[in-house]
């Protein structure tokens, strides 16, 4: 009888907890992490790690009101970036929605720690705003510089570009997706790049700086034990680049790729 008794009160008290567990509010606050392994960093269609593997990660922090913050980084090439050989990324910004379009505002701050460390080379930093909006599978973000765009106006010397500030610069992303099932999904990315004055670039080969580039993708992903995403994206631009380490030897970094990845959002 007693054990009778002794096992009515367990059951009695975890059914407590349980309710008491089910009344516990709900946090406003997620985080989440994300981490990644790449062959090839490509940053607007442009290799970032000399067409060699990355290693990338980051998390964010977001808010039921819309308000979110983040932070991602990334190795590059440091013969690109002055001596840096991590790419850090913080950002911050408001999402919502009217009916079924929505909208994305927020900032965005690249920082390459060490980029002055070599002799005669400026510190390589960008600042840009950006305005998003989506709907259904498709989305489009303009990204804009509110600083000197990649420090561009100091790397003349380096990549070839003009002596005229970098105002006006800007970057238009139309990217969208779709669900094949079975944890399969495609994906695809334009984007057009306008450069002014000093972000201006000259190709391989060529003398006259130009002012615009597009660069593209086209992928495939599979989902697969607990959130790991294997993905192959062909990647490609249409003009031909160079820069960091590549420019020692005149080989283009803008040229077509396939893009193997392997990530886990957590």
């Amino acid at each position: 009888m007693r054990q009778t008794k002794l096992a009515l009160a367990a059951v009695l008290a975890l059914s407590g907890m349980s309710a008491f567990a089910a009344d516990e509010p709900k946090s406003d606050w997620t985080i989440t992490g994300n981490a990644g392994l790449y062959s090839d960093y490509r940053f607007r269609g442009i290799s970032q790690t000399n067409k060699k593997p990355a290693f990338q990660g980051g998390f964010d922090i977001g808010h039921a009101s819309g308000f979110y913050a983040g932070n991602w980084n990334s190795n590059v090439d440091s013969v690109f970036y002055g001596g840096a050989n991590v790419e850090m990324d913080f950002y911050g910004g408001y999402k919502g929605s009217l009916g079924d379009l929505g909208y994305d505002i927020g900032g965005l701050y690249y920082y390459y720690p060490g980029s002055d460390a070599l002799i005669g080379s400026p510190k390589i930093k960008n600042t840009e705003i950006y305005f998003g909006l989506s709907y259904g599978p498709i989305s489009g973000k303009l990204y804009y510089p509110v600083s000197d765009f990649f420090s561009a106006e100091k790397l003349t010397t380096f990549f070839g570009g003009t002596a005229e500030n970098a105002a006006g610069s800007y970057y238009l992303d139309v990217s969208g997706g779709y669900d094949l099932g079975g944890g399969f999904g495609l994906s695809g990315h334009v984007g057009y790049q306008k450069l002014k004055g000093s972000a201006r670039l000259i190709e391989i080969g060529g003398t006259t700086p130009v002012e615009s580039y597009v660069d593209w993708k086209v992928g495939v992903t599979y989902t697969f034990s607990n959130a790991f995403v294997l993905g192959l994206s062909y990647i490609d631009t249409n003009r031909d680049f160079t820069g960091g380490t590549a420019a020692l030897s005149n080989r283009k970094i803008s040229s077509s790729a396939a893009v193997l990845s392997l990530s886990k959002t957590f």
